[in-house]
This record gives structure tokens, C-alpha cells and sequence, in this order.
């Protein structure tokens, strides 16, 4: 996407954030519109089972809901809602860490692409929770380091570490995926 466009992009969700503070109804149905299937994909690769990320999406709008009439910067309204996606995604995750074989199906439904999409994405699922949220924030969401730091509440520095180490990480499993 061209940076013109995603400027257009974030002065139409700053606008429809004002509106909805502002108690229109239409911005609210116009900004679920436009961002309920981005954060159920990004809750989807979180927890790999797409009925579940239904369910933490739900979540995560009832929330964002609740909370948006406190949101300060509309301009961080997209790292915001990838926040209280990611955790509600890791709550989920620490409520079922025992749970052994879930359901990729939906989440695979919704993807298409290579043999080599799917080595990454089956590799992406050996990574430690925090590695695959940054890089799943980066890579498949595109957002900034600066925006991931908003969204996850953390240092610049350790969204560039986490980055760093989760990209050396995903290389090592890379080479052993080509070897095998």
C-alpha cells in the first residue's frame, strides 16, 4: 500500500474514532467495517483456530466499545485495537495452554498461497508467544515498531529486540525446514 493511501486510511479511522466518541452510530458499524476481519486474523494466527478467533474478536470489540470514548488519540486507534486483541488473544492462551490439538481449519480457509506461505506459517506456530505476536504485528498486520510498542505497552528498543531475536529464530527453523 502506497503511503498516500494509508495516510487516507488513518485520517478516515481518526474521523470515524471523533465520531464515534462523539456517540454516531454509523462510525461505530463504519470502523467495525473496516477492522473486523484485520484483528480476527491477527487473533486467528494468535491462537490458530478461527471459530476461537471469532470469539476473542467479539471480545476485543465489546472492549474497544466500552473503552473508546477514553481513547485520547484517535491516531492510535489501530495500535489500540491491536492491543486489546493481542491480549485477549493471551488470555485465551493462558486459560487453554494444556488444550493439545486445535483447529486450524478456519484460519486456513481464510488464507491462500504457496507451500512456501504454509512453511512459514507452520513455522511461525513453533515460536514463542511474544516472538509470533511482534512478527505477526509487522509483518501480516504491517504495523510500525513505534505502533507495535503502543499496541503491546512496551519499550521501542524491546519491539526491536523481540523483532531481532524472532527473525533469527524463524531463520534457524527455516533451515532446517529446507534440509529436511
Amino acid at each position: 500500500m502506497n503511503e498516500m493511501a494509508k495516510a487516507s486510511k488513518q485520517i478516515i479511522d481518526e474521523i470515524l474514532v471523533i465520531d464515534c466518541q462523539a456517540g454516531r452510530v454509523q462510525a461505530l458499524e463504519a470502523l467495525v467495517s473496516r477492522w473486523n476481519k484485520p484483528l480476527w486474523r491477527h487473533a486467528c494466527r494468535l491462537v490458530g483456530d478461527g471459530d476461537i478467533a471469532w470469539d476473542i474478536t467479539q471480545q476485543s470489540w465489546l472492549a474497544i466499545i466500552k473503552g473508546i470514548k477514553r481513547l485520547r488519540e484517535p491516531a492510535h486507534f489501530r495500535a489500540w485495537a491491536y492491543r486489546i486483541t493481542t491480549s485477549k488473544a493471551m488470555d485465551w492462551i493462558r486459560r487453554n495452554q494444556r488444550r493439545q490439538n486445535t483447529d486450524r481449519e478456519a484460519c486456513r480457509r481464510h488464507r491462500s498461497g504457496t507451500a512456501e506461505d504454509s512453511a512459514v506459517r507452520e513455522l511461525l506456530e513453533k515460536l514463542d508467544v511474544k516472538k509470533k505476536v511482534v512478527l505477526s504485528l509487522y509483518y501480516f498486520e504491517q504495523l510500525s515498531v513505534t505502533e507495535i510498542s503502543i499496541a503491546l505497552k512496551i519499550p521501542k528498543g524491546t519491539v526491536r529486540s523481540r523483532l531481532h531475536n524472532a527473525r533469527k529464530e524463524l531463520k534457524d527453523l527455516w533451515r532446517k525446514y529446507i534440509d529436511e
